[in-house]
């Protein structure tokens, strides 16, 4: 990591300024040899000058930051120029010729988790962050940025590295009465240690929908009204809206974000029998939308009674759902139906409501963003695996205390791989290879 890396860190376009960084020993000489200014640059403080980009000099803004108060841990030099495609590749260019190099994806970051800086899940936070399509998946990135699940890792670690150390000495002074009781204060520790992962896993069930959004399948017979309810649901006219039965042939798709959570919508053709070969294939997607989603909306026609077809539609049925009665609008015949919410796809009336319900149906608990809100699969495949771990402790109840320690240091290091502690070369490029150059 002698070298010292450089690219341009603002996405590439039009724009008021774009930044383009570097770091390592040799940034600020290097900056220096193609910036002039009036004074010495110091450390953390903005200084006007001129970037030669090759016979031309570019106005602009350098702040030079001193290692290790930086955010790789090494000397850095960020250039704030004018935004602009040819501008940000003249001055990044005229960089590598004074001596610096390409960046490659992450190597910012890289550095600064090699350099002490951030640890692993920080940085797969950063990533998280920067790739956010919505309010949730944001704050769920914030609330692991912040070190939180640094620090409840660290002590669940810091409770096993007690215990572990507890075992050493009793092995090295072995007394029959000394084993039994720290056999006792291992199994108690451990109990707690396991519970703590329950609850850590518990939330990141309930938070998965932050990350992968609900899918939301709308179905019903032709014409009670599914893709003008889908557009309602959308605020835009996604699907074609016409008197015709049969008029959706295929599944429409749309995502609208309520609270913090997508709601991946499918509006589906109408099921019914059909001697049309499309709107079959059309039907034959319907039901397999029904298999995939994680919510039903099952929509009926509140103008008029339950048919056979609505019947033989809900008995396809097998996923959570909602009953959705539309054209609340027009006269009710329809009787009471179980869960249900009246609704008009046409006025929009309850159209907020029937979000709501659907966000109450799937997310039981409010997510709370102020605490540690998990939704990165690796980290989460890793607290699955330190449970599966503990099990096998508690299995290991009657062997000999050697061989309890020995599983315990397994639980150590499966936690350690989501902090980058025990992690391996090819995970830890695996992560950073998933960031953008100038991160």
């Amino acid at each position: 990591m002698n070298d010292t890396i450089v690219a341009i860190s603002t996405p590439l376009g039009k724009g008021a300024i774009s930044i383009v960084r570097m770091s390592g020993d040799k940034a600020l000489e290097i900056a220096l040899s193609v910036f002039s200014c009036k004074s010495q640059p110091q450390p953390r403080y903005m200084t006007l000058g001129g970037l030669d980009l090759g016979g031309v000099k570019e106005k602009c803004l350098m702040v030079y930051f001193k290692t290790p108060n930086s955010f790789t841990g090494e000397d850095m030099v960020e250039f704030q120029i004018h935004g602009g495609v040819t501008v940000a590749r003249l001055a990044e260019q005229r960089l590598i010729d004074a001596g610096a190099r390409l960046a490659e994806p992450g190597e910012f970051s890289r550095r600064a988790f090699e350099n002490g800086k951030i640890s692993l899940d920080e940085a797969e936070a950063i990533v998280e962050e920067i790739n956010s399509e919505n309010e949730g998946q944001l704050k769920a990135a914030l609330s692991s940025s912040g070190g939180k699940l640094l620090e409840k890792i660290k002590s669940l670690q810091n409770t096993l590295t007690e215990l572990l150390a507890e075992i050493e000495v009793s092995m090295d002074y072995p007394e029959e009465d000394e084993f039994e009781l720290v056999r006792d204060k291992v199994f108690e520790k451990i109990s707690e240690v396991s519970s703590q992962l329950g609850t850590l896993l518990s939330n990141a069930e309930e938070a998965r929908y932050i990350r992968s959004g609900v899918n939301v399948a709308l179905v019903g017979r032709a014409n009670v009204g599914k893709s003008s309810l889908l557009n309602a649901l959308l605020g835009e006219n996604k699907a074609i809206v016409t008197a015709t039965e049969g008029t959706t042939r295929d599944v429409v798709e749309g995502s609208a974000d309520f609270k913090g959570v997508r709601f991946n919508f499918f509006d589906t053709a109408g099921i019914r029998e059909s001697s049309d070969n499309i709107e079959k294939i059309g039907i034959e997607k319907s039901k397999k939308a029904l298999q995939d989603c994680d919510l039903v909306l099952f929509i009926l026609d509140g103008s008029e009674e339950i048919s056979e077809n609505d019947k033989k539609i809900f008995d396809l049925i097998k996923k959570p759902y909602i009953t959705v009665v539309n054209k609340s609008d027009k006269k009710r015949v329809l009787p009471a139906q179980t869960n249900e919410i009246s609704v008009s796809a046409l006025s929009e009336e309850n159209i907020t409501l029937l979000k709501q319900k659907i966000f109450d149906s799937v997310i039981k608990n409010e997510v709370d963003f102020n605490g540690l809100v998990l939704t990165n699969e690796r980290q989460i495949s890793h607290l699955n695996e330190a449970k599966k771990l503990i099990d096998d402790v508690f299995n290991a109840k009657g062997e000999s205390l050697e061989i309890i320690s020995m599983l315990i240091k397994k639980v150590w290091n499966e936690l350690g791989k989501i902090t980058g502690e025990t992690e391996n070369e090819d995970i830890i490029s695996v992560i950073f290879s998933k960031f953008c150059v100038g991160k």
